[in-house]
């Protein structure tokens, strides 16, 4: 039994449209501003939010990791703050946004060798299309 090759063209034609579609739906975001560090106490990195969406908080965490840059100064009706931790000894942030659902997602890309403390990178990305970082809803802009 011969298949019509308008049919092989067409099924390969919708195949390759949804396949993009699937992966145009995520982009990633690349940080406006960024700094990164290391906290010699490790304990301090528990909890750590996966974002920060209030000058306050992000005043708490830069007092609590005794970070030396100054403040930075997000306008956190336009921005967001996201930041990422890690045993290893180097991190990369790493910002994907979900066209479709509005969903950031943030994590990070790390070395594997254990080291004592902990590293970070924090980082401010546009809030324009953000509903939720990883699954969590934000709280109204300021």
């Amino acid at each position: 039994m011969r298949h019509s090759p308008i049919l092989f063209l067409t099924a390969l034609f919708a195949f390759t449209v949804l396949l993009s579609t699937a992966h145009a739906e995520k982009k990633p975001l690349t940080p406006s501003k960024e700094w990164s560090g290391s906290v010699a106490d490790e304990s301090l990195g528990e909890g750590t939010p996966d974002f920060i969406a209030s000058a306050e908080d992000l005043a708490g965490l830069w007092k609590k990791w005794g970070i030396a840059d100054e403040l930075p100064t997000v306008d956190f009706s336009k921005e967001l703050v996201v930041l990422t931790t890690t045993r290893g000894s180097r991190l990369r942030l790493i910002a994907t946004l979900d066209d479709a659902t509005g969903n950031l997602e943030v994590g990070g890309l790390a070395t594997r060798d254990l080291r004592p403390g902990f590293r970070y990178v924090i980082a401010t990305v546009s809030r324009d299309g953000v509903k939720t970082v990883n699954g969590k809803e934000l709280p109204k802009s300021e």
